[in-house]
C-alpha cells in the first residue's frame, strides 16, 4: 500500500503550495464525487485533519473526478513493481478496498483502509488482511483462496526477486501456513483461527507482515 501513498504524496508535493485548509475543504465539497468533510473523516480514522489534506491532494491530483477505478489502480501500482505482473495482486487490494462493490474507490474508502493498515491495531490489521485473503467474502479464507493471493504475491514481485523463486515455494507457504491456522481441519480458515495463528506464531506473522508490505 505503500507504493499508491507514495504516488499520491509525491504529486502532492509537486502542487504549489500557496493553498490554504479553506481552499482544500472548498474543493472537497465541489469535486464531482463528493468525500465526507474533514471533521468527519478525522473523527473516523487515525489521521489529523493535515494529513487528511495532504492524502486527499494527492488522491485528487491521481484520480479528478474523485474515485479510483480499477484501471486506474492497476497502473498506479504496476509503477513500483516494473520486473514484475501486479495486476492480480492490484485486482485483489482493489477489491478489498471497494468496500461497497461497486467497482470504484472513493476518497473515504482509501482513507479508511489506509488508516487500518497504517495505523489500526494489530487486530485490526489482521482483519483486513483475512478480508483480502476472502475473496468470495463468504466469511472463510479456503485453500484455493489463499493460493491465489499468494501466487498473485510472488508474480508481482517478479523474476529478478533474490533468492529466485521456485516454481512451487507458493504452495509450500500456504501448505504450511494452513496447517497452522486451520485447527478443527475442515479445509477452511475463519477469522477467528486466522488471528490465533498469526498472533500466536512468530515467523507466520512475519510472513503475514511481509505480504502486507507490499499493499
Amino acid at each position: 500500500m505503500g507504493a499508491v501513498v507514495g504516488t499520491l504524496t509525491m504529486q502532492t508535493k509537486q502542487r504549489r503550495p500557496s493553498r490554504d485548509k479553506t481552499d482544500d475543504e472548498l474543493e472537497m465539497t465541489m469535486v464531482c464525487h463528493r468525500p465526507e468533510g474533514l471533521e468527519q473523516l478525522e473523527a473516523q480514522t487515525n489521521f489529523s485533519k493535515q494529513e487528511l489534506q495532504i492524502l486527499y491532494r494527492g488522491f485528487k491530483n491521481e484520480c479528478p473526478s474523485g474515485v479510483v477505478n480499477e484501471e486506474t489502480f492497476k497502473h498506479i501500482y504496476a509503477q513500483f513493481f516494473p520486473h514484475g505482473d501486479a495486476s492480480m495482486y492490484a485486482h485483489y487490494l482493489f477489491s478489498a478496498f471497494d468496500t461497497t462493490n461497486n467497482g470504484s474507490i472513493k476518497f473515504k474508502d482509501f482513507v479508511m483502509g489506509l488508516s487500518i493498515l497504517l495505523r489500526g491495531t494489530l487486530r485490526e490489521k489482521l482483519e483486513w488482511t483475512f478480508h483480502l485473503y476472502d475473496i468470495n467474502r463468504d466469511g472463510y479464507i479456503n485453500r484455493e483462496e489463499m493460493t491465489e493471493i499468494v501466487r498473485a504475491i510472488y508474480d508481482m514481485m517478479g523474476k529478478y526477486t533474490y533468492p529466485a523463486i521456485k516454481g512451487d515455494v507458493p504452495q509450500q507457504h500456504v501448505d504450511a501456513f494452513f496447517q497452522k491456522m486451520d485447527k478443527n481441519k475442515d479445509g477452511v480458515v475463519t477469522m477467528e483461527e486466522f488471528i490465533i495463528a498469526c498472533q500466536e506464531d512468530e515467523n507466520m506473522m512475519r510472513s503475514m507482515q511481509l505480504f502486507e508490505n507490499v499493499m
